[in-house]
């Protein structure tokens, strides 16, 4: 198989630079790569549609690069987006779902318009968890009814593949892309990540523009980065931080954003790293294999430099996993989105995306919508005490009786979480974590483990985790088989 389907993002610049490697010649790669295993032997049903201008946009990116070289690292590199990220141009954005399946964007998210200024080929959009996860209990990561059932590239049908950001994870892990953009507010970049041996990272909230992406929480949603490598994800971040005047959450972080990630990755990152390890989140849910997968990943921590605190507890900030938050501004912000629709488009409410399913439900309820339903049974206006309560604890609990105080008192830099575990206590505060592979049990299921650290911390977490990657070199690519 043709090597330039599994290089960095640097090596492809090299190859491009050096008159090996073409734009147009790695886009026809990747799509090769998809027809062959996306409908296909596994069919790992990971991509949901396929720009039609991907060949025309890398044509007029290898001719602006011969006459003024590349933009950046991004120039003429192919990326997924998932299904909820707007692109203004021939490609749908639904979030899985039949009620928004013939729905265009007239407008690039501001995640979409940064890419395409960097010089990256908007390739297609992932299949994904239908609303982000948030549509019913009991459905399987990766199913949408628009799309389909994601499958794991490391079993097929048989390990989970994690969500919401499935299609995205299956498909980079495939060599579909170079990398993807997910989008999280609880898990949903780290969960797919780890269990298809990606780095993901899901960034601070606030640290990327939120506009023009379907959303559930306006107090958790975040874009972010995955890819193979933690060099790639550093590169894809530098091009997606920035003020955006439509977003005021990204005007928090004024003053502490990098538009180079990549500077902060020395193999002796880990050196004089101060981490806390809890022992009080996810040891109890792992098997035997991860378990062990994890207490080796802490001694590759030590032997590399970095001090562990251990035995400490986050009782307190994982007493809420309740779903009230998110159910009420769930409502909010999708009404908020649908409005603003082509009326070509049939939904403009939650009520008419349920009436909608309820109309189609031999296609569109396989698994039910009760979150939905739950979620427009509120008022959509977030006076509820309850909302305001459940907020104010989450904060409170997450942060300043939660994360905070690990950080503050013992001088952490981050803390370890085991695959995903603690994916939840980050959302909740709004901060920064990052998974990176760490193994695989017998049964060849991939394992991750997450670092979380305070609000901006991303070139820490970055430098932690490039140094653990390199001292460990854990990912092996799956195997697709017929």
């Amino acid at each position: 198989m043709d090597r330039w389907l599994f290089s960095s993002i640097s090596e492809l610049q090299k190859g491009m630079d050096a008159g090996e490697l073409t734009a147009t010649a790695l886009v026809e790669l990747f799509l090769k790569q998809i027809a062959a295993w996306n409908h296909r032997g596994p069919c790992l049903n990971a991509v949901l549609e396929i720009n039609p201008d991907a060949w025309f946009a890398a044509e007029a990116l290898d001719a602006e690069r011969k006459q003024q070289g590349p933009r950046g690292p991004l120039h003429g590199i192919p990326i997924l987006l998932k299904d909820n990220v707007d692109t203004g141009d021939k490609m749908h954005t639904s979030a899985g779902s039949l009620a928004l399946a013939n729905s265009y964007a007239t407008r690039d998210s501001a995640v979409a318009a940064k890419l395409r200024a960097a010089g990256a080929i908007l390739l297609g959009k992932a299949n994904m968890t239908e609303w982000a996860n948030f549509m019913t209990d009991g459905m399987p990561n990766g199913f949408s009814s628009r799309g389909g059932q994601v499958l794991n590239p490391y079993g097929p049908g048989r390990f989970d593949v994690g969500g919401s950001s499935s299609g995205s994870a299956a498909a980079v892990a495939a060599s579909f892309a170079v990398a993807a953009i997910g989008t999280e507010t609880s898990g949903s970049i780290l969960s797919p990540s780890s269990q298809n041996s990606l780095v993901g990272l899901k960034p601070t909230v606030g640290l990327i523009s939120r506009r023009g992406i379907i959303p559930i929480s306006f107090s958790q949603d975040t874009a972010g980065p995955m890819a193979k490598t933690v060099e790639d994800v550093a590169w894809l971040l530098g091009e997606l931080v920035g003020e955006d005047v439509d977003d005021i959450a990204t005007l928090v972080g004024r003053g502490k954003v990098r538009r180079d990630y990549s500077q902060c990755l020395t193999p002796d990152g880990l050196q004089g790293a101060r981490l806390g390890v809890p022992v009080d989140v996810g040891h109890e849910e792992m098997s035997p294999g991860q378990q062990h997968l994890f207490q080796t990943a802490l001694r590759a921590l030590t032997e590399a430099g970095a001090e562990l605190t251990t035995h400490l507890s986050l009782s307190a900030a994982t007493a809420n996993r309740q779903y009230t938050v998110l159910t009420y501004e769930f409502k909010a912000s999708l009404n908020a989105y649908l409005a603003n629709l082509s009326r070509d488009v049939l939904v403009h409410s939650l009520a008419e995306v349920l009436q909608f399913n309820a109309a189609h439900a031999d296609v569109a309820l396989k698994y039910g919508q009760s979150r939905l339903v739950a979620s427009d049974q509120v008022s959509g206006c977030l006076t509820e005490p309850e909302y305001i309560e459940a907020r104010l604890d989450d904060l409170r609990l997450s942060r300043r009786e939660g994360l905070d105080v690990f950080f503050a008192q013992h001088g952490l830099d981050a803390v370890v979480f085991a695959s995903t575990y603690g994916a939840a206590i980050g959302a909740k505060a709004g901060y920064p974590s990052l998974t990176v592979p760490a193994g695989y049990e017998d049964s060849g299921e991939p394992f991750g483990i997450t670092f979380c650290g305070p609000a901006f911390s991303e070139a820490t977490l970055l430098k932690i985790g490039y140094a653990y990657e390199q001292a460990t070199h854990c990912r092996v690519a799956p195997r697709l088989q017929v």
